[in-house]
């Protein structure tokens, strides 16, 4: 498939779609840019089936024949998502095989797993968060991938577990608790939104946001690793990310309410000011 087409189809999946993450995104020079936006639309398609309204023996099969097209990532490929990873991942050392341990985290959604305890939380974010961080690390690029691996990992817990602060309310919602069961009973919290708020729910979201913060510290040593442009791409996701978690922090009860978000106008300074070495 030609190229530049698959690319662009790509893109606009990413422009359309990746919200936070396309700030970022943006600020990479044009062929970093395009592997990257392959590189989230594909993981976008393997998410999508796991949040889609599928029977979970359904979403089972469809994860099942998502896995079995990794094998056609090829410049040849006849779907374009396919065609523009295998063009980029010619170009750069983009770790395909990671694309099978994050269907692995998405399977556990489906399954609806539960997680007893924050290590085994951590095991799904590395699958569904941390492979976007190593993929990502290599269309950025390193001089020392063996030491920057672990950080953009690292990184992608970091977002994910602001991810299921933010989302609270919608996931519980839709029949999903990511939060460890040992901190609900710790604190003696539901996270029912209906159900009266509990004394101490303040306290336990606190002690979530202090970890993701310790995640975001860990995977921030990445940055020095890279070339400025990735540099201030990975800074602008991860300042929109640690901007929402300190709003968490500030309000915990908010994320019972909806959605926590920043305006379009805040993305954008965290962007600039990424992008000048902030």
């Amino acid at each position: 498939m030609d190229a530049a087409a698959a690319y662009a189809h790509c893109e606009h999946i990413t422009r359309t779609q990746a919200g936070n993450f396309y700030w970022g995104i943006r600020l990479l020079p044009g062929p970093k840019r395009r592997a990257l936006c392959a590189v989230y639309a594909l993981a976008r398609e393997i998410d999508d089936i796991g949040d889609g309204d599928l029977p979970t023996e359904a979403k089972a099969n469809a994860l099942g024949e998502a896995r079995e097209r990794l094998a056609d990532i090829s410049p040849d490929a006849d779907q374009p998502v396919l065609a523009a990873l295998g063009h980029a991942s010619r170009q750069l050392p983009i770790p395909l095989e990671a694309f099978g341990e994050l269907i692995d985290g998405v399977e556990m959604d489906v399954r609806g797993t539960d997680y007893e305890t924050f290590d085994d939380l951590v095991i799904y974010c590395r699958r569904v968060a941390g492979t976007i961080g190593r993929l990502s690390l290599g269309v950025f690029g390193a001089e020392n991938m063996q030491r920057a691996s672990p950080l953009a990992d690292a990184l992608g817990v970091a977002l994910q577990l602001t991810n299921i602060l933010r989302d609270v309310r919608e996931d519980f919602l839709n029949g999903r608790i990511y939060l460890p069961q040992e901190d609900l009973r710790r604190f003696d919290c539901t996270l029912d939104p209906d159900a009266p708020p509990a004394q101490r729910f303040p306290e336990m979201i606190r002690f979530q946001t202090g970890r993701a913060a310790e995640w975001f510290d860990e995977g921030l040593r990445l940055r020095p690793m890279l070339d400025p442009r990735s540099s201030a791409c990975a800074g602008a996701m991860a300042g929109i990310y640690r901007r929402l978690l300190r709003r968490i922090e500030r309000d915990p009860a908010a994320v019972l309410r909806g959605r926590v978000a920043l305006p379009a106008w805040e993305k954008a300074l965290v962007a600039a000011q990424s992008l000048a070495g902030g």
